[in-house]
């Protein structure tokens, strides 16, 4: 498992020559960092001096927090493990018109699992980036440059598992998937893209 190596290690993997880990395990990664982060900054704010008022939401923020970093945290391998499962596909025999059959299905089924990893991974992503947006807010403004990054690290985790939907969406029959999906994506960029600037601003307005 990616996950279970020390972060040297997982960086080398993604320097390899093999396409996995890449940019869909990198995505989520990302997503998982800025989950973690957030969890921080719910951590120094609760029993603080002056965020007395805010105990209970941030105790709230610090689960879905914890809880968000858990599951991108699992994204990283899955998306290793989808895109192997394509690569598989594509060695299947391709002799009779049988085989070329199978192997077409099998290669379809097979990205349109790789498509629905990086979309769950923005998913997420969005989630997160609204906790972010509260901690940055309300949390401990002496932690606000951890919020800001944050923000901007989930940002990057969102646009970059868009970039794995859309690649695999180019070539995928199922026009109603694809047109669904590409409808999603484009919301959820529109959303977390909403929220960043909501938390850059509130960054630059603390740091001024």
């Amino acid at each position: 498992m990616l996950t279970s190596k020390i972060l040297s290690e997982f960086i080398d993997d993604v320097s390899s020559n093999s396409p996995a880990p890449g940019g869909g395990s990198v995505s989520a990664l990302c997503g998982a960092l800025g989950s973690a982060l957030t969890a921080m900054v719910c951590r120094l704010t609760i029993g603080k001096k002056n965020y007395e008022g805010v105990q209970d939401e941030m105790l709230a923020t610090l689960g879905q927090a914890d809880e968000l970093r858990a599951k991108l945290t699992g994204l990283i391998d899955r998306d290793t493990e989808a895109f192997n499962q394509v690569m598989k596909a594509f060695t299947l025999p391709k002799t009779s018109d049988d085989e070329k059959r199978i192997r077409s299905e099998a290669i379809q089924t097979a990205t349109k699992q790789a498509t629905l990893v990086p979309l769950e991974v923005m998913k997420l992503c969005e989630q997160a980036m609204g906790i972010a947006a509260t901690v940055a807010e309300r949390g401990n403004v002496n932690s606000i440059t951890d919020a800001g990054v944050a923000g901007l690290i989930l940002k990057a985790g969102c646009e970059g598992a868009a970039l794995n939907v859309q690649i695999n969406l180019a070539t995928l029959k199922d026009k109603t998937f694809v047109d669904e999906t590409s409808t999603l994506v484009s919301a959820l960029l529109t959303n977390v893209e909403a929220v960043s600037d909501r938390i850059r601003q509130r960054v630059q307005a603390v740091l001024s």
